[in-house]
């Protein structure tokens, strides 16, 4: 008796773990009886919050749901500009699941690749379509928060108008079949939403950014190429210039040497011009004074300067005036 109370305990014990699940905080829980959603009285999947729930063990599964934001990062693409330049964007964008019944319809069971598929299907023809609006001074500068907000707003609340004939692709296409499948399984009261936009498929753009732009390889090296010789044209202006000024220097420099030289020579030759005729005014005040005295010292000069090198030969008439002062005195005075 015992032994089949302590069975029917852990039986009992075993059904209530079974029929026991718990959403985890961040996530959603979707049950599935026999493969099929439960629903509530308008069709919808019945959305379980976090916290401890029940289900009927074997027969129901239970399908989680992320509700945090999500990242998803965009492979660079071309994209073409109002200028008709072609600009490589690296950007990537946060999103997270808004409506989980209609999300779980609209993507086929929850599935996260499909719904990032039509994320980035939207996201690239949006923002192609923006980018295409402005031209690169626009998109580099602050224009670019403005086109960052005009892209998340369009994928949240679809594009209508004028707006809805420019963006019109198959992503468009994609989102409102899957919208159109989401109502077609449901009833009751429906929110007014745009066909194209997220929101028709329960999921909610929380922000799009660009994390760099890129111009293209050709068209950077051409850039590149361009830059590089306008800088040498700056060069070589600027060199010639150097050049130029450098020639003026050399000659303003030159014409100074000369004209500095020529001075300091006119100024010499004045000088000793001077200093000559000061020298013979000396020399004929002296010699007036004393003639022959004023004639015998130069005589003895003429002597030391001729006599003083033993090779020199002179032919000379001894009768000759230039040796008067080396006769005896008798014959000097004959």
């Amino acid at each position: 008796m015992r032994k089949s109370f302590i069975v029917i305990v852990l039986v009992v014990l075993m059904v209530l773990y079974t029929s026991l699940f718990v959403v985890q905080e961040g996530q959603r829980g979707i049950v599935l009886r026999f493969g099929k959603v439960l629903r509530d009285s308008e069709k919808k999947p019945l959305v379980y919050a976090p916290g401890m729930h029940f289900k009927i063990p074997c027969i129901e599964t239970v399908k989680s749901l992320d509700a945090r934001i999500q990242t998803m990062d965009n492979q660079a693409d071309r994209f073409v500009t109002s200028e008709k330049k072609d600009l490589i964007v690296d950007s990537y964008l946060k999103w997270r699941i808004s409506d989980f019944s209609r999300y779980y319809l609209a993507t086929g069971g929850g599935d996260v690749s499909q719904a990032e598929v039509l994320l980035k299907r939207k996201f690239s023809d949006r923002l192609r379509s923006e980018i295409g609006r402005l031209d690169v001074t626009e998109i580099v500068t602050d224009s670019r928060g403005k086109l960052m907000l005009d892209v998340r707003n369009a994928m949240n609340t679809g594009t209508v108008g004028d707006d809805e004939k420019v963006a019109a692709s198959g992503a468009d296409d994609a989102i409102a079949s899957a919208a159109a499948r989401v109502e077609q399984e449901t009833t009751g009261k429906r929110p007014q939403l745009n066909s194209n936009s997220m929101a028709a498929l329960g999921i909610e753009v929380i922000d799009v950014r660009i994390k760099q732009i890129n111009l293209p390889v050709e068209v950077s090296y051409a850039i590149y190429q361009r830059m590089r010789a306008e800088r040498e044209a700056v060069a070589r202006r600027l060199r010639s210039q150097g050049q130029e000024e450098a020639e003026k220097l050399r000659a303003s420099a030159d014409y100074e040497v000369t004209h500095t030289l020529a001075e300091a020579e006119r100024q010499a030759r004045i000088t000793r011009g001077e200093g000559d005729a000061e020298s013979a005014k000396l020399f004929a005040s002296a010699f007036s004074q004393a003639p022959d005295f004023y004639a015998f010292i130069r005589s003895l000069r003429a002597y030391e300067a001729i006599f003083s090198n033993n090779q020199d030969v002179m032919v000379l008439s001894p009768d000759s005036d230039f040796f008067r002062y080396m006769k005896s005195p008798d014959s000097t005075h004959k």
